[in-house]
């Protein structure tokens, strides 16, 4: 896999974040309406939370909970693994295979939240590479008539 700077993904990208007094239907409608699949929760610009999908179906629905009286202090997961945003990104896919989880919050040397990587980010470019190798053995067999 080639060495992908977090740095270099995160271009572009605008972070999102919220409070934890958020409920959850306020947060699960913001990550729809952003079409992200976690949220960090920040306090006194620094990360005390994320709220994942994962958390609103297991934490939320499976349970009963009222999503517009449960606030995502009651729920997300406190104080999550982060990483700089001056490492590779296989360094962040190794947290997230050791941890169990999908999304690794960025921060900068300070501690400050910059940014999200998530899981799907190392698929988004390995389908990229694989539809280019596909696209190219098919322009080799047509090359030799096959």
């Amino acid at each position: 896999m080639p060495r992908r700077m977090i740095s270099n993904m995160l271009d572009g990208r605008t972070l999102v974040t919220t409070g934890k007094e958020t409920t959850v239907r306020a947060a699960c409608r913001l990550m729809t309406e952003k079409r992200i699949g976690a949220l960090l929760v920040v306090e006194n610009g620094r990360i005390c939370g994320i709220f994942t999908e994962r958390d609103a179906l297991n934490k939320i629905l499976s349970t009963g909970l009222d999503p517009d009286s449960t606030i995502l202090s009651q729920v997300m997961a406190h104080d999550p693994q982060t990483i700089g945003a001056d490492k590779p990104l296989a360094y962040a896919l190794y947290m997230m295979a050791e941890g169990g989880f999908r999304h690794v919050p960025v921060v900068d040397r300070d501690g400050a939240p910059v940014g999200m990587v998530s899981a799907r980010d190392a698929l988004g470019q390995d389908m990229i590479d694989l539809e280019r190798e596909m696209k190219h053995l098919e322009e080799l067999e047509a090359s030799i008539g096959y």
